[in-house]
């Protein structure tokens, strides 16, 4: 038997039934709702919308939400808050998918090198890792965003550097169980190099875990965005985020709440979204739970 037949993909049924129990999760299903509602508002709403996120109208200064044409009211400045909000969405989703992508990456070449490798190599890496996650992630992101311009890009990478250390835990741990395995002792004597045996025949066994892991990070990452902003060390007005939005809300909290509670509740819906379709993947990609 080759080692391709012995690490080969799960038939046909295993991923319907996996798809099934996702399904099948409430939790899972109101996740996706949210996630889709919520990316369908900020990239198509601003083309419905009659003004743009840096259109000026002092006459219109701390509408309530529902005047008008501004369905969640005015800012201080007479801004549509649904404009800002929107394209404020835009850039904390794109912020939060290319930091996952990049810790992703990194987290799981890392973690499959040292899971595989082990000996001084895989100790050497693990120990990076340590030494990452022995630093609070909020203080260590709070230092690199001090020191660079805070455009969306340097965002994302800040929080991508600050966000791959789990990621490669997990692999790694997922690695090491699998590298003494049957599918992988045929690699070796059919020959293939370490490179074709980490990355065609481990890594494909360890997706799932990624999966869930990549899905998480989003959520993460997008409340680590609104964090720093909020602080005023992310991204700079006049470019709305959520973060930056909750910033020039505080001191209109008595007069003018739904500055506040507009980019509240879309942080709320995102990072609770993308939470519930983590926690739904988890189940569906445990074969166990069939038994439960």
């Amino acid at each position: 038997m080759t080692a391709a037949a012995l690490s080969a993909p799960r038939p046909r049924w295993w991923r319907s039934r996996t798809v099934r129990r996702f399904t099948r999760n409430k939790l899972a299903m109101v996740g996706v709702i949210l996630i889709l509602g919520l990316t369908l508002a900020c990239f198509v709403g601003p083309y419905l919308l009659p003004f743009d996120e840096l259109f000026i109208d002092l006459r219109a200064r701390f509408a309530p939400p529902g005047t008008g044409a501004h369905i969640f009211g005015t800012d201080p400045l007479g801004r549509d808050i649904a404009a800002r909000l929107f394209q404020a969405g835009q850039i904390s989703l794109l912020v939060g998918f290319f930091a996952m992508l990049m810790s992703t990456v990194v987290g799981t070449v890392v973690g499959v090198v040292a899971g595989y490798t082990g000996g001084w190599l895989g100790a050497a890496l693990m120990r990076v890792v340590d030494a990452f996650l022995s630093f609070p992630s909020i203080f260590l992101l709070l230092a690199l965003a001090a020191f660079v311009n805070p455009s969306p890009i340097m965002i994302t990478i800040i929080i991508a550097v600050t966000s791959w250390m789990e990621v490669a835990r997990i692999v790694e741990a997922e690695v090491r169980s699998l590298r003494d395995r049957d599918f992988v002792m045929a690699a070796r004597m059919l020959g293939l190099s370490k490179t074709q045996i980490m990355f065609r025949e481990l890594l494909p066994n360890v997706i799932g875990p990624i999966i869930v892991a990549a899905t998480l990070t989003v959520a993460r990452a997008i409340l680590l965005e609104a964090y720093i902003s909020f602080l005023g060390y992310g991204i700079q007005p006049p470019l709305p985020s959520w973060g930056n939005m909750l910033n020039g809300a505080q001191q209109y909290l008595d007069k003018a709440p739904w500055l506040a509670i507009v980019p509240g509740v879309a942080i709320t819906m995102a990072v609770a979204g993308f939470n519930f379709i983590g926690d739904g993947l988890r189940d569906a990609l445990d074969a166990r739970s069939d038994q439960r």
